[in-house]
């Protein structure tokens, strides 16, 4: 199968379908952020790599080879954690891109299949998604399956079910244990870019509400239950920044495995 990823990020949508069992041919990636293309193709070297996705029409790619199209559209203008401007922030008309591309792909191969990720969003935007998308969301909480509480929306062209808990604790990911004293919280809280209460603004109550310490950059992989030192390709700034960009991939491979072959 060839696959065209937007918004690639560090490769979570690879990791995933690689943890899902799912043979790739071809993996096309669309990304901008240099450090989070460095640690993609350090991971996975024969990453095709075409740039800005907004110059797509320039892309020459068999279009009709395309199998799976995956992407998680830029979210600032959703989430209720910025301004909720949706699609008047630029950023979140992205999404429409995405549409475009898949059309386009649908056009060449009427048999393609697709996967996009976003953060919760106010319920007019939710329809307007999933009205364009034809297919209704289906919400998940990356805590079912890892120590964080990260909620979110994923729209597929198939049939999918929710992933049973696995019972994951935040102690459990700890390099470094906390003192008897200090009562480490179930979950972490959401991995984030920026803001309050985000791991790069040296928040120091990572674990617990007592100011204990911060998060390492390997603990974060575990919270998005990547590989440890996948992204030791770069500065712990830059680490920080693209797991929080990136995907839970213990999600999106469960999501996966539902996908017909």
């Amino acid at each position: 199968m060839n696959v065209l990823s937007l918004f690639d990020g560090m490769s979570c949508g690879q990791i995933a379908l690689e943890r899902a069992g799912v043979q790739v041919d071809n993996y096309y990636a669309s990304e901008l952020d240099k450090y989070a293309i460095k640690v993609t193709q350090a991971n996975y070297p024969n990453t095709i790599q075409l740039g800005d996705v907004t110059q797509w029409r320039e892309w020459s790619i068999d279009w009709s080879s395309i199998g799976l199209l995956i992407g998680g559209s830029p979210c600032q203008g959703f989430s209720f954690a910025g301004k909720q401007l949706a699609f008047d922030d630029p950023r979140s008309k992205l999404f429409f891109v995405y549409v475009d591309i898949l059309n386009h792909i649908r056009a060449h191969n009427p048999g393609v299949k697709f996967l996009l990720e976003n953060v919760r969003m106010k319920q007019e935007s939710l329809d307007i998604v999933s009205h364009v998308l034809k297919t209704d969301a289906v919400f998940i909480n990356s805590s079912l399956v890892s120590a964080q509480d990260r909620r979110r929306f994923y729209w597929a062209s198939w049939d999918f079910n929710i992933p049973e808990d696995i019972g994951a604790s935040l102690y459990s990911i700890l390099d470094e244990k906390p003192p008897c004293c200090v009562k480490v919280r179930e979950k972490s809280k959401c991995l984030r870019v920026g803001g309050r209460g985000s791991v790069d603004r040296h928040e120091w109550d990572s674990i617990s509400n007592c100011h204990y310490r911060k998060l390492t950059p390997i603990e974060c992989e575990r919270l998005q239950t990547v590989s440890d030192n996948y992204t030791a390709h770069v500065s712990n700034t830059q680490r920080y920044k693209m797991l929080g960009n990136g995907w839970t991939v213990d999600v999106i491979a469960h999501i996966f495995r539902s996908m017909p072959r």
